[in-house]
Formats: C-alpha cells, structure tokens, sequence
C-alpha cells in the first residue's frame, strides 16, 4: 500500500518489456498517468498500477489489462524464443512462417495437426495463472512469473512448436519436390497435345479425343526415372502418367477442387490445367465425340 491507495507492482528487468505493458496500458487500456506510472530502481523497472485510483478500476480490470498485455505483445515473442532457444531457428523470415502454422492450429484451421496436441486454450491459462497470484497490494517479478507461473503453459507451447516446425520441414520438402517435377516437364516433349483426367471413383485418362487411355499405355508412357528418383512422392497411377506424357493442356475432371491429388496437380502444372466439375465430363465428351463424327 502507498499512502493508503492499494497498487499493484509488476517488477521487470528488461526495460523494454516494461515500456511495452506501460505503453500498452496508456494506449490500449486507456490508463490515464495518475493510474499507471513506471520507475526505474537499481536495475529493476517497475510498473505500478492503482485499481482505484482517479477512475476507480477495479482489480479485475487490472488482471484483464495484464492478460491482454501477455496475449497480444508477448506470445509470438514466447514461440520465436522457443523456436531459436530450443530448436535453433532464429531467421525471422523462418521463424515467421512457422508462426503462421501455429496460429492456424490454434485457431482450428488445421484438425490434421490439432489430433497430435491437447488442446491448448493460451487465453485461459494465462488468466487463470494471473488469477491465482495477483490481488490486492502485491508485488511480484515479472520474470519468476514467467518462468514459474507459465511453465505449464510454455511446456505447452513448445509443443506447438515442435510439431509446427516438423509440419514447416514437410511443407519446404514438398516444394522442393513440387519444383523439381516443374523442372522436369519444362522442356519435355509432349507426348499427347491434351489430357481429360477423371478422378471419380477411379482415375482414367482419356486423350484428346476422349479416347480412354488404358492402364497398360500409361504403363509404357512412364519415364522409369520418376518412380526410381521420387519413389515416395510420385504415385504411378496418376502423377508419373502425367508428368511422362506431359501434355500442354490437362482438363481435370473432380467433385472438389480440394482434394489433395488436384492441389498436387495444380501445383505442378500450373497453367497448363484446367480444374472442371466432374459432372461437366460426359457434355464435354459427347461434345467432342459429336464434333469427330461430323462430316468437314
């Protein structure tokens, strides 16, 4: 207590993290300075806030403001630390892109990486931390609060880290992978002008005359290097066809564009494909058949 008003004092030895929960009470929390203040002692920076001072916050206001300052400035600080501390990736643009694969399992975004982790919900044990230690006329360092209080939470979130950084490794793989087919078919002659591909319940190939391709011609078409090079990546069903064949044109018939087969597609061979719903493929094919059997 000073001078009979209850305070609460947050005790950093960074300097520059205790500007960042000043600042962010002042310009965030829309503290007033006769709420808020900061000093500097003996090494130590010391943020004081006085719940019922001037505006009469109350306690709880006072804990919701320290949550948020940990939530929005200092957890992707927390997960960079991880990464560069624990897994030795300090190049931010890195660092930034696993971030990024965090955020969407976080979020929810990615249920194939989520069934790997416990749920992790940073927002309520950050509040649940604070709960427990701060009340009325305390004071207490910033840094055993982390280190301390949060382990929990911090175990938790290297977690996330390991797993998003081994999701970070695969997706760089497959880039890799995805360019050197690129090159592969770049300046390969095509053996067929166009392909119509229809993913239904099977895959078959059809020429540019919606003349069925049969497995044992796919079969003699494939460049063995694919299958000897990339014996895990390129399937001998579909993708060693296409990229042996490696037409100028491949109409893509599929009931989703999400499929990862189609994304693996497109993403070899970019323009050159045409994505339609399967249910176009028999207009299409009557269409061309049609057009054949008409007289010039």
């Amino acid at each position: 207590m000073l001078r009979g008003i209850w305070l609460i004092e947050i005790i950093f030895r960074n300097k520059h993290e205790a500007e960042e929960l000043f600042q962010h009470a002042i310009r965030i929390q829309n503290y007033t300075e006769g709420e808020t203040t900061i000093l500097h002692n003996e090494g130590q920076y010391i943020v004081r806030m006085y719940p019922e001072q001037c505006s009469g916050r109350s306690i709880e206001e006072v804990k919701r403001t320290f949550s948020a300052f940990l939530m929005e400035s200092k957890c992707d600080s927390w997960f960079r630390k991880i990464m560069a501390e624990k897994f030795y990736y300090q190049d931010s643009e890195e660092q930034q892109q696993i971030l990024e694969i965090i955020h969407s399992i976080l979020e929810g975004q990615r249920e194939d990486l989520s069934t790997f982790l416990h749920r992790v919900d940073i927002h309520e044990q950050l509040r649940s931390a604070i709960d427990r230690l701060v009340h009325d006329d305390i004071s207490f360092s910033y840094d055993a609060f982390i280190k301390f209080r949060l382990k929990p939470l911090l175990d938790d979130m290297t977690k996330y880290v390991e797993l998003s950084i081994d999701e970070y490794k695969m997706e760089q793989e497959y880039q890799m992978f995805i360019q050197t087919l690129r090159d592969f078919i770049k300046d390969r002659e095509s053996k067929l002008p166009t392909i119509h591909l229809y993913l239904g319940e099977e895959v078959r190939f059809f020429n540019q005359h919606f003349e069925e391709l049969s497995r044992m011609d796919l079969t003699a078409m494939i460049d063995r290097r694919l299958l000897i090079n990339h014996p895990v990546y390129v399937d001998s069903v579909t993708i060693a066809p296409l990229l042996s064949i490696a037409p100028q044109e491949i109409c893509l018939y599929s009931e989703s564009e999400e499929q990862p087969l189609v994304r693996t597609i497109k993403n070899i061979f970019e323009e050159r494909l045409e994505i339609l719903h399967i249910s176009e493929f028999n207009m299409r094919k009557q269409h061309a058949c049609k057009n054949i059997s008409e007289p010039s």
